[in-house]
């Protein structure tokens, strides 16, 4: 019996909408179940696993910086990989190179790699199901 794999392709950038929240919510589920997932970010999704992300306070809501807790989304997808692991099941995250010139984003976290939009086409082709989840 093959496997499920799922591809996403990601396009909006870390803390601008809930877009990005649901897509890492689904990309966890998969995970979950076993699946393996494919992820490719474009445009400003390739600022999601950028490595140097840095958590602060919140002054305008009065909090220190331990209280307000910032999540970063290059933790959550550390947090992709490692729960891949501990399931026995891939995951694959490919940021555009060209996006990543453009933005300045070349570090990304362990596990993420550059690639070209031939990658999702190609994931697509093969995967069981794929979801594009695109700006505004």
């Amino acid at each position: 019996m093959s496997k499920t794999v799922l591809s996403f392709l990601l396009m909006d950038g870390p803390f601008e909408q809930a877009r990005t929240t649901t897509a890492f919510r689904m990309i966890d589920a998969a995970l979950e179940k076993g699946y393996d997932v494919k992820v490719f970010t474009y445009e400003g999704g390739v600022s999601l696993a950028f490595a140097h992300q840095k958590p602060h306070a919140n002054s305008v809501h009065g909090r220190t910086f331990d209280e307000e807790n910032h999540p970063l989304t290059k933790d959550w997808i550390t947090a992709l990989f490692d729960k891949a692991k501990n399931k026995g099941c891939e995951l694959e995250w490919v940021n555009c190179g060209l996006c990543v010139d453009e933005r300045g984003v070349n570090d990304a976290v362990e596990g993420c790699r550059r690639g070209a939009p031939k990658d999702f086409w190609e994931w697509s082709k093969e995967a069981n199901g794929t979801l594009v989840i695109g700006t505004k």
